[in-house]
């Protein structure tokens, strides 16, 4: 079984990086898309970036094309589009699967841990939220519906009170 920490992810800008670069931070681990009903939530983690990246908060997103073809464009299209329309300043990494035999090796790892609905291992959707604590341990798994400002009271209590 592989840490979460030894884990590799390749960054949009095409650089690799590993997971223990966010060791001790809470983590919001997002698959996301530019052409998919719940896209608006991008303007929703980036608020949660800002206002909880210095208690220690890292929201990750990952585009996905799995979903009814809803990620269609490149690293650069992607990159471009979360910037010019909803001023992400989050770190984004290159698309990924997150289902099937592909799946990135992320993704198999937080739904090892984190199951779905009916305990079910498969990601649904786009924009379904993995939450870690600062070691790295799976805490909740929100569905697509759910909206990033009501993870605030989760939020809170893994990153303790506001300085």
């Amino acid at each position: 079984m592989t840490s979460l920490y030894e884990i590799e992810v390749t960054g949009i800008d095409g650089r690799v990086h590993r997971m223990a670069e966010y060791r001790g931070r809470v983590l919001l681990v997002v698959n996301v898309a530019s052409r998919c009903g719940y896209t608006s939530q991008y303007a929703g983690l980036e608020e949660l970036h800002r206002r909880f990246a210095d208690r220690g908060l890292s929201v990750l997103g990952f585009p996905c094309d799995q979903f009814g073809h809803q990620e269609p464009g490149t690293e650069a299209e992607i990159r471009q589009f979360c910037s010019l329309t909803y001023d992400v300043t989050f770190p984004m990494f290159a698309k990924v699967e997150v289902n099937g035999r592909n799946a990135h090796p992320l993704f198999r790892h937080l739904t090892r841990d984190l199951r779905g609905l009916l305990r079910t291992r498969r990601i649904k959707w786009n924009f379904t939220k993995f939450l870690l604590d600062r070691d790295g341990r799976g805490v909740k798994r929100y569905p697509p519906k759910v909206k990033p400002a009501q993870l605030v009271p989760d939020l809170d209590r893994l990153l303790g009170n506001d300085p």
